[in-house]
């Protein structure tokens, strides 16, 4: 090798040891640290993060449903799953290893106050519309209502007609002439069906983000624990409290709520308790007498074949049996002999 070249080469090794591409990598490592102090930020300020997967959410939907999510109050963000984990680790996160198996794929993540139940419910009830894909299977029914297309008349008229929808051309465009069903539950679309859906911009297949799991001060909760019966929970509820309502009434469980009927049935039991020993009171005087005046007139009635009380004892009714046999006589009934103790019972109540 000549001195000269020798010379080039150990020049340019020179140059090239002395170069370090540290302006590139310190940049890239600065940019992750600030997105892991801002997730670190977002966390300390939510109480709950969620994991939801975006696989096969197309980013005009996705982006719609985020608009909705904030009105109520939902945070959505997308990062890296590992810058995530990242931050949550710098956090002292409880059962990480077991939200890491969740950090995998396309992700979006939620933040917010509200509690995971409510949290899932929405996420549930948060829905977009895409167009139907050719050969896609729909579990629902599509029918398309009679008016007026943005369709010119062309080539588009035998779509119309292979599909079977009455159309008429009016003002210039396609009309559609009267209801027509074109999909019912369990029916492919068909590549003519898919593209005169799109024509006509109708989105009709349901997409919305796939809750993967929630994480709440250390908890993790899976989908299938979030789900609830609300109707059945409502009734559940409205059960327990009836039980609850009928102890506490019983066990006479001094509660605001409980107070009315407490001192209604409190009263009730005292007139009844002191009808039933003849104590008198002004609540009790007309109950009282009445039952005297009945077991005066029943002990009349029970004595008055063996002592003359001179007096007329009134007799009860006596009702007469509908259909009589003819084959059996009637017999008399054994007059009851009436003992000491009731005779004077009887007299008390008369004289109190």
């Amino acid at each position: 090798m000549k001195a000269k070249t020798r010379a080039q080469l150990e020049r340019l090794v020179a140059e090239l040891s002395e170069f370090r591409p540290t302006t590139k990598v310190r940049k890239s490592i600065s940019l992750k640290s600030q997105i892991v102090e801002e997730i670190k930020n977002l966390l300390s300020q939510y109480k709950v993060l969620a994991i939801a997967s975006i696989e096969g959410v197309s980013s005009f939907e996705s982006k719609r449903i985020y608009r909705k999510l904030a009105e109520y109050g939902v945070l959505v963000k997308l990062y890296k799953n590992n810058l995530m984990l990242r931050a949550l680790r710098e956090l002292g996160a409880e059962n990480l290893d077991e939200l890491a198996r969740y950090c995998s794929g396309s992700n979006v993540f939620l933040f917010t106050n509200m509690n995971p139940f409510e949290l899932a419910k929405l996420l549930e009830t948060v829905v977009e519309y895409r167009f139907a894909k050719p050969n896609e299977v729909v579990d629902f029914d599509l029918e398309l209502a009679p008016g007026p297309t943005d369709i010119k008349p062309g080539p588009s008229m035998s779509l119309f007609g292979k599909l079977k929808i009455p159309t008429q051309v009016r003002e210039g465009v396609i009309w559609i002439a009267k209801d027509t069903k074109v999909l019912k539950r369990g029916d492919k679309v068909t590549p003519e069906l898919g593209s005169l859906l799109r024509k006509l911009g109708i989105r009709v297949v349901p997409v919305k983000v796939r809750l993967k799991a929630v994480y709440e001060g250390g908890y993790l909760y899976l989908p299938e624990h979030l789900k609830i019966d609300y109707e059945k929970f409502k009734s559940d509820l409205m059960a327990a409290i009836g039980i609850s309502k009928t102890l506490a009434l019983e066990l006479a469980f001094p509660v605001p709520e409980l107070m009315p009927e407490l001192v209604a049935r409190a009263q009730r039991i005292a007139v009844e308790l002191a009808t039933s020993v003849g104590y008198i009171t002004p609540e009790t005087v007309n109950a009282a007498i009445s039952k005297a005046l009945t077991s005066a007139y029943a002990l009349a009635q029970a004595i008055s074949g063996k002592v003359d009380l001179g007096i007329s004892v009134p007799t009860a009714p006596t009702t007469t049996p509908r259909e009589e046999k003819k084959e059996e006589p009637e017999e008399e009934e054994e007059k009851k002999e009436v003992s000491e103790e009731e005779v004077a019972e009887g007299i008390a109540s008369l004289f109190g």
